[in-house]
């Protein structure tokens, strides 16, 4: 009971103290531990030495946690729309928990090796320059959380019309946005207990569609063996655009790599949850997708946003379809909500530190970042205008590739540069694990900006212009 205790006590909900998570883990929408919060924390801030009390079996149960998210009820209709073979389909999954895990082995070397709070602000900081540390938590205070707000606002428009029936996707999207956005500018927070429950919930909602289904008999003329032509398809073009989808529904993978510090024999119990954690992610978005994709048409899928209503319906029947699609609701609006708390206090932190933001950092007397959440609301407002989710995940995700890909290539710079600080954690089979990460990634992004070259190019314009404000502005002095 006390080790339960005490692993509860380590997630933090909704607690600036907790240790960071990578920028690009917003997809989660049950825990929100505060690892999300990334640079919220000042740098430059020690924190106290923590006891190692987490064990393999919790450090797996926070890793799957917390990578089983939205995306896997929002992605599959998308991937449809070039592919439509069966084991390519697959295939995604698969290469990207390989990617996942490749960099949350990453992760936990550098978090072990820089044991500061502030994520890739940090690392990229202390690996290369305080400029790209800086471009990092620009585009985690701007885009890495209005984003994945504003997709988790169009998914919740689109399940919700197909819950009930009533009102316009596109109008419930801004409704749902200002609805919560206007709680925490009065000071109130959706509770950790709420946050927790929707967590359940949707692993129980994961379980009950995958049991049901193999209980199902395949209805769909599809095969999930490989065919003539499908190694052609997972080398093209199309299969490295919808691995973006994919990256986006494994957000969340460094969380155990985070908590390093806290984990009992971190050299060899690190490495062994992310890899059973993220094993076990791997078999569940497999079997997910398979079951998608046996029980409904896949004309019904392919461009759909809500593919896990539209699935329900087939296995559940229509009664229980909308309930999987409500269970879904609920777990948007926990999403919003933990984004829009925390969101703000990231960009609250960078004001603090950098006059020209000077204006972000300010708080009202209930120490509200007022600007900085109407700052984060506008930004929102702007990507639902778009109306695409296919196009702000893309636009997203490409900047956020961009962070993450300077932190995994930063292991093996800082064996380089630093090779005799302190590492409690190596990284399994190096220097294979960031290599594998970074081509993945390099061939995401190539083909990104060449297929998607408006998305990408706005991606890396945000980027740049977070390198420009750091130079502008300079820091505060002490």
């Amino acid at each position: 009971m006390r080790a339960q205790h005490a692993a509860q006590a380590r997630l933090q909900i909704m607690n600036l103290n907790a240790t960071p998570k990578q920028f690009a883990s917003q997809d989660n929408f049950g825990i929100v531990d505060s690892t999300m919060t990334a640079v919220a924390e000042r740098p430059s801030v020690k924190s106290p030495r923590p006891r190692r009390t987490i064990g393999f079996v919790t450090a797996s149960s926070i890793v799957i946690a917390n990578i089983i998210g939205t995306g896997i009820f929002t992605s599959l209709g998308f991937q449809l729309a070039d592919i439509q073979s069966g084991f390519p389909l697959l295939m995604l999954w698969v290469i990207g928990g390989v990617a996942a895990l490749c960099g949350a082995l990453c992760y936990g070397e550098l978090s072990a090796a820089l044991p500061r709070s502030g994520g890739e602000y940090h690392f990229l900081s202390q690996i290369y320059h305080p400029a790209l540390g800086f471009m990092a938590g620009f585009v985690s205070a701007t885009v890495g959380f209005a984003a994945p707000i504003a997709l988790a606002a169009m998914a919740f428009g689109k399940y919700f019309v197909g819950v009930f029936g009533i009102g316009s996707p596109v109008l419930l999207s801004f409704v749902v946005v200002w609805m919560v956005t206007a709680f925490h500018l009065g000071n109130l927070q959706v509770g950790s207990a709420f946050q927790n429950l929707s967590t359940l919930v949707k692993l129980l909602l994961v379980g009950a569609l995958i049991g049901a289904g193999l209980f199902i008999h395949s209805k769909q003329p599809i095969s999930f063996l490989p065919a003539p032509g499908d190694t052609i398809t997972i080398f093209g073009a199309p299969f490295a655009v919808a691995l973006v989808y994919v990256m986006y529904s494994y957000s969340g993978w460094n969380a155990a790599a985070y908590i390093t510090g806290e984990i009992k024999q971190p050299e060899k119990n690190v490495p062994r949850s992310l890899l059973a954690g993220t094993g076990v992610v791997i078999v569940i978005y497999v079997l997910l997708n398979a079951i998608f994709l046996a029980t409904t048409p896949v004309q019904e899928l392919k461009g759909q946003l809500e593919v896990a209503l539209i699935a329900g319906k087939h296995i559940f029947g229509a009664n229980g379809g909308r309930v999987a699609g409500a269970v879904i609701c609920l777990g948007l609006i926990s999403a919003i909500s933990s984004m829009t708390w925390i969101g703000p206090r990231v960009s609250m932190s960078m004001g603090e530190d950098h006059w020209l933001l000077r204006l972000l950092g300010r708080k009202n007397p209930h120490g509200i970042p007022t600007n900085a959440i109407v700052l984060q609301l506008l930004i929102v407002n702007l990507l639902l205008l778009t109306g695409s989710f296919e196009s702000v995940l893309q636009y997203t995700q490409f900047s956020l590739l961009l962070c993450s890909l300077f932190t995994v290539i930063g292991v093996i710079v800082l064996r380089a540069t630093r090779p005799k600080i302190p590492r409690p954690y190596r990284v399994w089979a190096y220097p294979l694990p960031p290599i594998i990460f970074a081509a993945i990634t390099l061939w995401m992004m190539f083909y990104l900006l060449r297929w998607k070259t408006v998305e990408s190019l706005a991606g890396l314009a945000t980027a740049l212009v977070g390198l420009l404000l750091y130079f502008c502005a300079g820091k505060r002095a002490v």
